[in-house]
């Protein structure tokens, strides 16, 4: 079973990424479990998303305890109890302008892949929005769910811009791709 944890704050779209990744999954023929957690219904809480999907039916009903991956909206949360939930094989994909070598000093041991998503959506036309060039990067991370059909979500789930949503989606994938085959060397 893969476990996905997905944290930003209020109003970043974590639990809209969220729902777009289970559809994605459901769209692939798995079974998909998918809930939000949040604190205050405000904007700039911390807010989770946790997706669960398999070929069986998924019928565990609790928090992440240890995740297959972690996306992150926000760098300045990757601490505390989202750390928690991470071991050595845990894949952390972070929306930051930051390094990946910045990375592996500040959170030794840990497996992060920095996508500066803010600028690849800026580019797109979709100013501050960085949950479609995110789902691509961490669809490339962890090989699922294919990129086509991520962009067939976008596109029959975004309120409006698809193009702009699926080639944010398409340059995060390539970004993560390009870092995954720069480590490999």
């Amino acid at each position: 079973m893969l476990e996905i944890i997905i944290q930003g704050r209020g109003g970043q779209g974590a639990q809209t990424a969220g729902n777009l990744l289970a559809g994605a999954f459901h769209a692939q023929g798995l079974h998909v479990q998918c809930f939000a957690s949040y604190g205050g219904a405000r904007r700039g809480t911390p807010v989770n998303s946790y997706i669960r999907a398999d070929q069986r039916p998924v019928r565990v009903r609790c928090d992440i305890e240890r995740a297959d991956a972690i996306l992150c909206f926000d760098a300045s949360l990757l601490e505390g109890r989202l750390l928690a939930a991470a071991d050595a094989n845990t894949l952390i994909v972070v929306n930051s302008a930051r390094s990946a070598a910045e990375f592996a000093q500040a959170l030794p041991g840990r497996r992060v892949i920095p996508i500066d998503a803010l600028s690849i959506s800026r580019q797109q036309g979709l100013g501050r929005i960085v949950n479609s060039a995110l789902l691509g990067a961490l669809a490339r991370v962890i090989q699922a769910p294919t990129l086509e059909v991520l962009s067939q979500a976008l596109v029959d789930n975004a309120p409006k811009q698809h193009d702009e949503n699926v080639a944010a989606c398409v340059e995060g994938y390539h970004c993560a791709e390009r870092q995954l085959m720069g480590s490999a060397a």
